[in-house]
């Protein structure tokens, strides 16, 4: 199956962008009357009928309609960006093909960079949703200031988490994670927390976690950390 992203439909009918519109009707050749199936991101899978088939402006027709459930879990990472904003990029796209539900970027004491392209990354979400099949794009927020994202009182209900690197730091983050539960697990920059940021985040209720023996990059630490709280609600199934 092959899934499209348009955000807003109009009654009974999907007006395409000419990008989208080009893409359908240029690069896949699909003509009037194909049947191709479109998400608007919130969780709705639309099944359409190709009506004008223009490759600047094609008109899709509504025939089904089909709402996928919300999880009964939620995955908010919290990371600070890499000085590399490739790197960054690569595992938005990833932890969103495998299956993450919010994004918050953090600028900490030894951060390497305090601005990110959120467009550019939106565009990354988009284009790993449709790979990956899925109806809901994660939530993406701009950076915030690590000492103020822990104390934010909004997240009560959430299991929370810290992940970084010391000897007397070794409980998994499998081992601590309970199933059918809201988190947030924080991943620092490259530097680590500072010991005051540690300190911080035990006051406010973040447990400590390992992601393994090895030392992480980041953005692998950002991926290991989704993986694993999707493993730990998939397995209660099987």
């Amino acid at each position: 199956m092959q899934l499209f992203f348009h955000e807003n439909t109009h009654h009974n009918s999907i007006h395409l962008t000419p990008e989208e519109s080009r893409h359908l009707i240029k690069v896949l050749r699909k003509t009037k009357g194909d049947k191709v199936n479109f998400t608007d991101g919130k969780g709705c899978l639309y099944s359409c009928i190709i009506i004008d088939d223009n490759s600047r402006k094609a008109v899709l027709k509504i025939d089904e309609r089909h709402y996928i459930p919300d999880d009964d879990y939620y995955i908010h990472i919290a990371i600070c960006p890499t000085k590399n904003a490739d790197r960054m990029e690569w595992m938005v796209e990833k932890i969103t093909e495998i299956g993450v539900h919010e994004i918050t970027f953090m600028h900490s004491e030894h951060s390497e960079r305090n601005q990110i392209k959120l467009d550019r990354l939106e565009k990354k979400i988009i284009a790993a949703c449709k790979q990956s099949l899925k109806t809901r794009v994660p939530k993406l927020n701009p950076i915030r200031q690590m000492d103020e994202f822990v104390q934010d009182k909004a997240f009560d209900e959430y299991q929370r988490f810290i992940a970084y690197v010391d000897k007397e730091n070794d409980r998994h983050l499998f081992e601590k994670a309970e199933p059918d539960r809201a988190y947030i697990i924080l991943i620092g920059p490259e530097g680590d927390f500072s010991q005051h940021e540690l300190e911080l985040a035990f006051d406010n209720h973040f447990l400590p976690c390992s992601l393994g023996k090895s030392r992480l990059r980041s953005e692998t630490a950002g991926l290991a950390a989704v993986h694993t709280l999707q493993l730990i609600n998939n397995l209660k199934h099987i």
